[in-house]
C-alpha cells in the first residue's frame, strides 16, 4: 500500500498548489511560451514569430484586428473605404487614442510606420510584400490617412493586422527593440532575459474597463517536460502553444485543465538550400521529398496532430489545394532521382534544428529517413537565435521550420530570402495574384502558386502546425487557433 499512498499524496500536494495559485491570482496571469523573442520587441525590424506573441495586439496595435477566425476588425482605425480598383484606402483613425508615453496617436503616426518600413535599409519582413508596393501615402487631416498601392492587394486590410504593421510613434520607435511603446492594452513593464518578459495594464487605454488582467508574466519554457511541470506545479497558469503533444491525454484527463486543439497558419516544411549544390538540381529536392513520410513525422513528433501539406498553404487558408500525391513516400523514386542527378551516395548533408519539438523530435525521424536513401544528415542543434543569424540568413544545407505568418508564399518571390529560390515563372504568378481583384480568379492563381511550388519542390512540405492550448480551467480567453501568431490579452479573465 506504500506506493499507492504516496502517489496519491504527490497528487494531492500537486493539486493543492494548482488551486493554491490560481485563487491567489484574480487579476494577473503566467503564461508558458516556448520560444523567448530575439533578437528584440520589434515587430516591425525583426522576423521572429515569438515577438508579436508577446507584444502584438497587446502592447503594440495596428490600423486593424485580426480575431481567432481570421476575420478583420477596426482597432486604430475605426472604419475604412476601398476604391473600386483596390487600390486605394481611405482610414478614418480613432480620436482620443496615446501611446504609452503620452504622446498623441494621429495620422502622422501612420505616416511614420509605413514610411519606416518601406524605407531602403528596412528589415520589415513584409517590405517587399507589402510596403513597396505602397507608392503613397497621405494625411489630409489628424484622423485620415489614404494609402495608395501600385497594384490591388486584397489582402491588405488583413496585412494591416498583422505585427509587422504595428504603429509606432517617431519619438519611441528606435527603442522599441528593447522598451516597446504603443497603444494597446497592456505597457511594457520588464525582460528577464532568458527568464520571463512582463506587462502591466495600460489604466489610459480607451477600454481600460474591460480589460481585466493587471499583470501579464511569460514565462520561456522551451523543453517540453519543463512545461508539463510548470503547468503541474502551478507556476504558469497556461501555454497558449503548449509543446508537449504527447502530454495532452494527461492534461485532458485532468480535471482542473481545459485543453483546446486547433491549427495554425503554420506551415512546417524541411527548408532547403537551393543555392547549394546539390540542392540546385531539383531532382536532388525531389528525391528529399520522396524519402520523407510525413505521417511517420506528424505520428512520431506531433503525436498524430497535423495534416500533411504539399506546398505552401495549410487547409485552413482561403484557395488551398491538397498537392500531398505530388510527393508520396516513395524510397526507390528518391535513390533513382539521386543517380540521375548524378550524386555520390552517401551525401553528407547537415540538418539544421531549432528548439521545437516538431523541429527536434521531427529532425530525428528525417535524419533517419534520408539515411535509407543514401543522404547522412549530421543534426545540428541551435538556439533561436542561432538560427536566425544561421540558417535564416542562408548558413544551412536543410532545416526544419514552420513558418506561420499566413499567405507568406509571397517569400518565394525573394531570390535573397534563405530559401535561395529564383524563379521567374514564379514572380509572374504571383504578379498576376497582386494583379487579380476578383476573388473567385484570385483563387484560381492561388492554386496555380501552390502547383509551382510542389512542381519546383523548393522545400519538401510536411504539415500544418497544430496548436495546443493547455490551461487551468478558471482562465478563459486564450486562442484555441491561431491565424496569426499573437495573443489577446485583454480578452483573458478568471
Amino acid at each position: 500500500m506504500k506506493r499507492p499512498l504516496r502517489f496519491l499524496f504527490t497528487a494531492l500536494i500537486a493539486s493543492l498548489a494548482v488551486t493554491a495559485s490560481a485563487q491567489g491570482r484574480k487579476d494577473s496571469v503566467v503564461l508558458g511560451m516556448v520560444l523567448e523573442p530575439a533578437p528584440g520587441l520589434d515587430p516591425t525590424m525583426a522576423s521572429a514569430a515569438a515577438i508579436g506573441e508577446v507584444v502584438h495586439m497587446s502592447v503594440l496595435e495596428g490600423l486593424t484586428k485580426i480575431g481567432m477566425d481570421g476575420s478583420v476588425s477596426p482597432l486604430l482605425a475605426e472604419g475604412w473605404t476601398v476604391a473600386p480598383d483596390g487600390r486605394v484606402y481611405t482610414f478614418k483613425l480613432r480620436r482620443g487614442v496615446k501611446f504609452h508615453d503620452g504622446e498623441a496617436f494621429d495620422a502622422s503616426d501612420v505616416k511614420f510606420s509605413f514610411e519606416r518600413a518601406k524605407a531602403e535599409g528596412s528589415t520589415n519582413k513584409a517590405k517587399k510584400s507589402v510596403f513597396d508596393n505602397i507608392s503613397r501615402i497621405e494625411t489630409p487631416d489628424a484622423h485620415t490617412v489614404i494609402v495608395l498601392l501600385e497594384r490591388a492587394d486584397g489582402n491588405f486590410l488583413f496585412r494591416m493586422g498583422e505585427a509587422t504593421a504595428a504603429i509606432l510613434d517617431p519619438k519611441s520607435a528606435p527603442t522599441t527593440a528593447t522598451r516597446p511603446v504603443g497603444t494597446g492594452p497592456f505597457v511594457f513593464a520588464d525582460w528577464k532575459k532568458g527568464a520571463s518578459i512582463t506587462l502591466v495594464k495600460n489604466n489610459d487605454y480607451r477600454n481600460a474597463a474591460a480589460v481585466k488582467m493587471k499583470r501579464v508574466t511569460y514565462r520561456f519554457i522551451s523543453d517540453p517536460a519543463a512545461q508539463v511541470s510548470a503547468l503541474l506545479a502551478g507556476d504558469i497558469d497556461g501555454m497558449p502553444r503548449f509543446g508537449a503533444p504527447q502530454n495532452l491525454p494527461q492534461f485532458q484527463a485532468d480535471k482542473r485543465f481545459t485543453v483546446a486543439i486547433g491549427g495554425t497558419g503554420g506551415k512546417t516544411i524541411v527548408a532547403i538550400n537551393n543555392k547549394r549544390k546539390p540542392f540546385d538540381d531539383v531532382r536532388v529536392r525531389r528525391a528529399i521529398a520522396a524519402a520523407v513520410d510525413r505521417k511517420a513525422i506528424i505520428d512520431g513528433a506531433m503525436e498524430g496532430h497535423g495534416a500533411p501539406i504539399g506546398s505552401h498553404l495549410v487547409p485552413s487558408d482561403a484557395g488551398y489545394v491538397d498537392l500531398t500525391a505530388m510527393s508520396p513516400h516513395d524510397p526507390e523514386k528518391a535513390k533513382r532521382l539521386l543517380k540521375e542527378a548524378g550524386v555520390a551516395t552517401p551525401l553528407n548533408v547537415t540538418l539544421t534544428l531549432p528548439p521545437p519539438q516538431y523541429a527536434r523530435k521531427g529532425g530525428e525521424i528525417v535524419a533517419a529517413q534520408l539515411a535509407k536513401v543514401g543522404i547522412n544528415a549530421k543534426i545540428e542543434n541551435v538556439e533561436w537565435a542561432q538560427w536566425l543569424s544561421g540558417a535564416f540568413k542562408g548558413n544551412y544545407d536543410l532545416t526544419i521550420i514552420s513558418h506561420v505568418e499566413p499567405l507568406d508564399f509571397d517569400r518565394y518571390a525573394d531570390p535573397n530570402y534563405y530559401w535561395g529560390y529564383d524563379s521567374k515563372a514564379f514572380r509572374d504568378l504571383l504578379a498576376t495574384y497582386n494583379a487579380t481583384t476578383d476573388a473567385k480568379a484570385r483563387l484560381k492563381v492561388v492554386g496555380d502558386i501552390q502547383r509551382r511550388l510542389a512542381e519546383d519542390q523548393v522545400n519538401a512540405y510536411l504539415f500544418q502546425l497544430p496548436q495546443f492550448a493547455v490551461a487551468r480551467k478558471p482562465l478563459k480567453g486564450l486562442w484555441s487557433s491561431s491565424p496569426i501568431f499573437a495573443n489577446d490579452l485583454a480578452a483573458l479573465s478568471w
